[in-house]
This record gives C-alpha cells, sequence and structure tokens, in this order.
C-alpha cells in the first residue's frame, strides 16, 4: 500500500464499514508501533521513523484528518487528509479536541472490559484522554476482523495446498512411529517432532514454533510442547496427539492447523475410542450448527459455535474436563484477529463473516491420565460456503501398530 489511489480506495472501505456498523468515525492511534493494526492497516513507509504519538481519525463521511508531532509532521504525509501538528502536551490535547469534533463515537482497538484480548491494543491512558474531550469510545472489533482476517482468493489456495501437507505429514508420522516402534529403536516426543518439523522444511512450510507429539499424561496439557531437554518416551499402549500447524514460505499465506489421535497398539482399547467419539460428536455439532446456520442466511457469533461444541460434550458427562474454547481464528498468524469459537475464556460477540477461517477443535483432558482432541479448519467462502479444508476429518483413533 503506498499510492494515494490506494489509500483513496482503502478509505473509502473504511467509511462503507463504519456506516454498516453505524459508528461517527475510526481512531486510529500510535506510538512507536504499540498498535500493530494501524501499523498493518495504514502499511505507512518503512523508512520513516515513529518515535511520537500520532492520531489518523477516518470519519464515517468526510475527509480524514491527522494529528502528528512536530519533529515528524511529515510521516503521514501519504495518507490523504489535512493534518494539524501539535508539540506541547497542552497542544496535543488541544489538537485532539479539534481532531474529534463533530463526533460522538469512534473505535478504538479496545474491548470491553478486555474481553477480546487480541484486540486491546491501546493503552488505558490513551482511552482516558480521548474520553476527557466528551467522544465514547466502542470496540474496532469488528472492523479489525473485517480488514485482517478476510482471505482473498490466492490465500485461500495457499492454505487449501498447505492443510493437504498437514494432512499427509500427519499421515507419514504416524508411519515413522510404527517403524520405530517395531523396529525396538528407542523413539521420544521431541524425535517425532524433529521428523515432523524436517517435513515442513521438505514441503516449503513455515511455523511460528515447533509441531507438538504429546502422549499420555502430557496429551492432558493442551499447550504442552517437547523439547530437546524435557520430553517422553513413545512405547506400546501409549496415546499419541499430534498437533501441527504451518503455512507457505511466501508472503501474506495462511495457516492450517490441525489435531490427530493415535494408540500404539494394533487395536484401539474402547476407553479411548469412546472419548474419541465424544470430542468428535462436539466437533461435529459445531460444524453443522455452523452449516445450517449459514445455509438458512442467519448471522451467527463466535460464542454461538462453542455453545454448539460444549452442551454436546456436556451432555454427555465431560463438560468439566473441556477446559479450552472451541476455536481460534486463523490468517497469517496461527491465531488470527478475526472471530474465536469462544463462550469459556471470553464470550466472543463477533459474528462469522464470509472469507474468514478458524479452528474447531474440542478436547477432553483427564489430568494426570491423557487428553483427546480433534482440530478442523473451516471457511466460509464469498457465498457462505462453509468449506472443512485438509479432508480427511479424523473419524476415529488410529491404530499406529495395526
Amino acid at each position: 500500500m503506498s499510492s494515494l489511489k490506494n489509500y483513496t480506495e482503502l478509505i473509502r472501505e473504511i467509511q462503507n464499514a463504519l456506516q454498516n456498523e453505524g459508528i461517527d468515525g475510526w481512531l486510529l492511534y500510535n506510538f512507536r508501533d504499540s498498535n500493530i493494526f494501524a501499523t498493518r492497516l495504514l502499511s505507512l513507509p518503512k523508512h520513516i521513523m515513529f518515535t511520537r504519538r500520532y492520531f489518523y481519525y477516518i470519519p464515517s463521511h468526510g475527509e480524514p484528518r491527522k494529528l502528528v508531532h512536530r519533529i515528524e509532521e511529515w510521516n503521514l504525509d501519504a495518507l490523504p487528509g489535512d493534518k494539524n501538528i501539535y508539540l506541547s502536551w497542552r497542544s496535543l490535547e488541544e489538537g485532539l479536541r479539534e481532531l474529534l469534533s463533530g463526533a460522538k463515537q469512534v473505535a478504538m482497538e479496545y474491548s470491553p472490559r478486555c474481553a477480546i484480548p487480541y484486540v486491546s491494543t491501546v493503552d488505558g491512558g490513551i482511552l482516558e484522554l480521548v474520553r476527557s474531550t466528551g467522544i465514547e469510545i466502542v470496540s474496532s472489533a469488528n472492523l479489525i476482523q473485517y480488514f485482517e482476517a478476510r482471505w482473498d482468493d490466492e490465500q485461500f489456495l495457499d492454505n487449501k495446498e498447505s492443510a493437504a501437507h498437514l494432512y499427509q505429514i500427519v499421515d507419514e508420522t504416524f508411519g515413522f512411529i510404527r517403524k520405530k516402534i517395531l523396529s525396538k529403536s528407542s523413539l521420544t516426543e521431541y524425535d517425532v517432532q524433529q521428523f515432523m518439523s524436517s517435513e515442513f522444511k521438505k514441503r516449503g512450510l513455515v511455523t511460528s514454533s515447533d509441531p507438538n507429539c504429546s502422549v499420555n499424561a502430557n496429551s492432558a496439557n493442551p499447550h504442552y510442547e517437547p523439547t530437546k531437554d524435557i520430553n517422553s518416551p513413545l512405547q506400546k499402549g501409549d496415546v499419541v496427539l499430534l498437533d501441527i500447524w504451518a503455512k507457505k514460505d511466501k508472503p501474506r499465506s495462511v495457516y492450517a492447523d490441525i489435531t490427530w489421535m493415535g494408540f500404539l497398539g494394533e487395536t484401539v482399547p474402547d476407553e479411548y475410542e469412546t472419548l474419541f467419539q465424544i470430542v468428535k460428536g462436539g466437533r461435529d455439532a459445531a460444524l453443522t450448527f455452523v452449516r445450517s446456520s449459514m445455509a438458512a442466511g442467519k448471522a451467527i457469533r463466535g460464542y454461538e459455535v462453542d455453545d454448539a461444541a460444549r452442551n454436546f460434550i456436556s451432555q454427555r458427562g465431560y463438560g468439566e474436563y473441556f477446559v479450552h474454547r472451541t476455536g481460534h481464528s486463523i490468517g497469517e498468524e496461527v491465531h488470527g484477529n478475526g472471530a474465536n469459537m469462544d463462550n469459556l475464556e471470553t464470550r466472543d460477540e463477533r459474528t462469522l463473516i464470509p472469507q474468514t477461517s478458524f479452528s474447531i477443535e474440542p478436547g477432553i483432558y483427564l489430568r494426570d491420565k491423557y487428553g483427546v482432541r480433534s482440530e478442523i479448519d473451516v471457511y466460509i467462502s464469498k457465498d457462505r460456503e462453509v468449506i472443512v479444508t485438509g479432508l480427511p476429518m479424523q473419524e476415529s483413533v488410529v491404530a499406529i501398530l495395526g
């Protein structure tokens, strides 16, 4: 984003979104890249030094306005709109009042009671300062989702390719484990993790952190990750959880993220399969809810998807062991900035919108014993079609030695 023409198109799109939301304007504040959303959305020239606070106000109608410091007064010149310059703290406060004149309500990167921590990047002091002008601040969460979380066609195609690779890697990893166990070679969670990482490199995939292999009690820790120094061996009779996430090694690519379960034996004991079927039932209940709602043209929110999975699991007596949200937004980061499927850790009231993706990954975790999780990725197309990437979905625990 560098030309005035492109910025003009961006402003027009933002103003349309503001009008749809019924908000007077969007106030973008930044200090030394403290607000990553303002940094990415405005996409200012890389060579510019930002050491002072700036404000960029986009009203729902009319021209944008800028407030910049005297020694960095040219920093926002690439953006359309008139600018005011401040020098002292007094002139900053006066300039902010002038910047927001005519507005009653503005959106900022704030979430009431920090309900959505991903959104809350503006500090409390700035919120106090803006409110002192008589302005009501509302959350920009929906705006952020619209401008941050939507994929274009190329990103969707990249995701499908990455998801296919991840499924193949899971299959090959179970084969790797089988070969090692049957040959009576020593094998640890770390060895399996490194095998999966090597497959990423072969296939041109990158990741924010190493994939996870966890066995037995370690699988009851949803965010367990083995290291070279901290890991457990794999042996016959173990429950194995593989959680892998990666994307293509190219600009703007988006993540795929899946979890599969296996058992180191020729057949899977009823205890593990029964629990997996409950988890799978919760997964499918959430997916069915999304599909039926989208087909009916209904607006649904992240917390409602969580309810669908959680209610299924709770009705079967395992609600207290489902200790995390049902799913997270997926984008250029594995945990993206769109709606999360959450009515546990937060109540995510953002609406699921086309061209966004999220995981559905319910789990049951029996402390000091084992955990079971099934994770799929869902994409909502422009036409509201609900697509599961990375097929097939897991239907039963894999008997790794079978």
